[in-house]
């Protein structure tokens, strides 16, 4: 499952199909049952709608849930950012060899942060974090050094500004594994399996069961790839990107 949400495409086509044979299931347990029977049972309509009005409130709802998601991870990018550029004004309270070495670091570690939010391979990810976490170590003894030597309130600033830098990071990276649980995703296909399989039930005759069949299947699996898409950091086509890093590695540049 977690596969198919990282590859929204895919997620998509696997949705399309499974809730397509659902209602052809359905359709097909219609022929076994007699036709007044059928058309007699009007609670059958009304669970059917209720069934399909709590699938459109969880869908709606996941929906907000990868929203609000995507929304913080462009937030902690963009924190990061303004925490990086900060410490890089900030180096400039230490001795001059500490302070140049200190933004050399950060240079190198905002090109990292970028290789990170771009790439869309796991394995570069990784490696990306792994360079990330040896120049966070550096950068750390090279402003714990000259104020260790010498303290004083003003080189504090690197330290607290370091200290931002780190966190931002942190922040992103959980923002990164904070996605909508694989639970919930479980009890709407669920949902929707059974309320594809109560349309085909429905349907009337063999034209309308041509007809119709294929459209709640292809709406709900839309919505399914829209969700997985925006929930994706790496693998959907709505992504964040680093434009508020990107500038700022300009901007030192």
């Amino acid at each position: 499952m977690t596969y198919l949400v990282d590859h929204p495409f895919i997620f998509a086509s696997v949705s399309f199909l499974i809730l397509w044979l659902c209602a052809a299931i359905g359709g097909g347990l219609l022929r076994r049952q007699p036709r007044a029977a059928h058309e007699a049972g009007s609670d059958f309509t009304v669970i059917l709608t209720a069934s399909l009005t709590l699938l459109g409130l969880i869908i709606g709802f996941t929906f907000s849930m990868a929203i609000s998601r995507y929304d913080a991870r462009r937030a902690n990018e963009q924190t990061e950012a303004n925490a990086i550029g900060t410490e890089y004004l900030r180096a400039d309270l230490l001795p001059a060899a500490d302070g140049e070495r200190v933004r050399g670091l950060l240079r190198d570690y905002l090109a990292q942060r970028i290789e990170f939010y771009r790439t869309r391979s796991g394995l570069r990810a990784e490696q990306a974090r792994t360079r990330t976490s040896g120049l966070q170590g550096q950068m750390w003894a090279a402003v714990i050094g000259p104020v260790r030597a010498q303290p004083t309130p003003v080189l504090t600033l690197a330290i607290a500004g370091m200290n931002d830098v780190l966190n931002a990071e942190g922040y992103a990276e959980a923002g990164w594994l904070n996605r909508i649980p694989i639970t919930a995703w479980l009890l709407m296909a669920l949902i929707a399996v059974l309320c594809n399989m109560m349309v085909g039930y429905n349907t009337r005759s063999n034209d309308a069961r041509v007809r119709f069949l294929s459209v709640l299947p292809l709406v709900v699996s839309i919505a399914f790839f829209l969700i997985s898409d925006i929930d994706s950091p790496r693998g959907g086509v709505v992504r964040v990107t680093p434009d508020t890093l990107a500038l700022l590695s300009t901007g030192l540049k």
